[in-house]
């Protein structure tokens, strides 16, 4: 009798735990949800579709978790028929009471004077009444992974690869960024395509409930042109990109947090050329780096429609015949999505990278960011995807 009055009274301890603790929350935000430039759409009733179909966003309410949590992000994107690699940004509008970029998409509101650099870039940098979108994971789209992954380009698929992958997924970690994604909130897709057919894709939010410290989220920079109003940023190829910005009281534990991708300009571009990114804090260089790739035949089996090529190399091997190794010219398979890129390859998610700036006090401070870019030419669109914001502690 014992024994069964200390089980009952055990397991009522456990229910009584489990059931005072709040579980995690997922949301899926967007499921098959098609993105493209003035294609068919197939919304919900939440969502809304800005620039001809090619940004969409909604407004969510999840828990606001008072103790903290960790946060993660997973994005799965498939081709509905466009071909082509595109630079693509989930975003987050971080406070509603300032201007947004959603604000004057609508046509309610205009780009403020203090937003613009080099004269006729607009929606750059905050305000004293507009705050750029934070962005929560920068991606670029693979080669047709999806609609194409099929048999229609079998021919152009490396034996190494058993089979094209039907969709590509990236998940990050985002909860340095739990103090924008909680509560009410404005979220958001941008693809940079210019087909009709275009791309769906889900998105899913994860919160652990797992008790952690909430960091301050100040958006400063982002130079991707997601709206009418904002032309192709090749502002570095012009000036230095200097933001002036003010703090309203000391803050501690300040980081950085910059994301940069160099695109445009065919063979001998921004995409495809080293360039240093110097990144200045208070007239102090913080960052001083080449972001580059060079893994990006990792990602081919996400790219059917990749171009392709053929190059003759010399091999080595093993020959049974003979029983002895060999060398012998073959042909090989090169595919453009292949090629070591600015920071990013067809498929690939771009992650931030995060610069400790330490305890800051109130008052002004300056962020100068200097890439020595090459200047658009004809058609030769050279231009960088560059965001920051800054996370801290009050």
């Amino acid at each position: 009798m014992k024994i069964k009055n200390i089980l009952a009274i055990c397991s009522l301890l456990f229910c009584a735990h489990i059931f005072g603790q709040e579980s995690n929350f997922d949301i899926n935000v967007f499921n098959k949800q098609t993105l493209n430039f003035n294609g068919e759409k197939n919304l919900d009733t939440e969502t809304r579709v800005l620039q001809s179909g090619r940004l969409v966003y909604k407004k969510i309410t999840v828990p606001n978790f008072p103790k903290g949590t960790d946060v993660s992000i997973k994005l799965t994107v498939r081709s509905n028929g466009d071909r082509w690699d595109k630079s693509g940004s989930c975003f987050v509008v971080s406070d509603p009471k300032f201007i947004s970029m959603l604000d004057v998409s609508s046509g309610d509101k205009e780009f403020p004077e203090d937003s613009f650099k080099a004269k006729n870039h607009a929606g750059i940098v905050s305000g004293k009444t507009y705050q750029p979108v934070v962005e929560l994971m920068r991606f670029m789209t693979p080669f047709g992974v999806g609609h194409y992954s099929d048999n229609r380009v079998k021919y152009r698929r490396p034996v190494y690869i058993p089979s094209w992958e039907k969709q590509v997924v990236w998940e990050h970690d985002i909860s340095q960024l739990k103090d924008v994604v909680s509560g009410s909130f404005y979220i958001g897709v941008w693809i940079d395509s210019w087909t009709a057919e275009g791309y769906n894709f889900d998105l899913k939010l994860s919160y652990s409930n797992r008790e952690r410290k909430t960091y301050k989220v100040l958006p400063l920079i982002n130079t991707i042109p997601y709206v009418n109003g904002q032309t192709i940023p090749d502002i570095f190829a012009k000036e230095s990109l200097t933001h002036t910005f003010n703090l309203d009281k000391n803050v501690k534990n300040v980081k950085l947090h910059y994301i940069t991708t160099g695109h445009g300009g065919h063979s001998g571009g921004d995409e495809f050329i080293k360039i240093k990114n110097s990144v200045y804090f208070n007239n102090e260089i913080v960052l001083d780096t080449i972001p580059w790739r060079d893994d990006c035949a990792s990602f081919r089996r996400f790219n059917p429609t990749s171009g392709v090529w053929i190059k003759k190399d010399s091999a080595a091997y093993y020959d049974f015949e003979t029983k002895k190794r060999a060398v012998k010219v073959i042909e090989e398979r090169i595919a453009s999505s292949d090629l070591s890129r600015s920071n990013w390859c067809p498929g690939s998610s771009v992650k931030p990278m995060v610069v400790k700036l330490g305890d800051l006090k109130k008052g002004e401070h300056q962020l100068k960011i200097q890439i020595p870019a090459t200047p658009i030419d004809g058609d030769k669109l050279n231009h960088w995807l560059v965001s920051a914001y800054l996370t801290f502690e009050e």
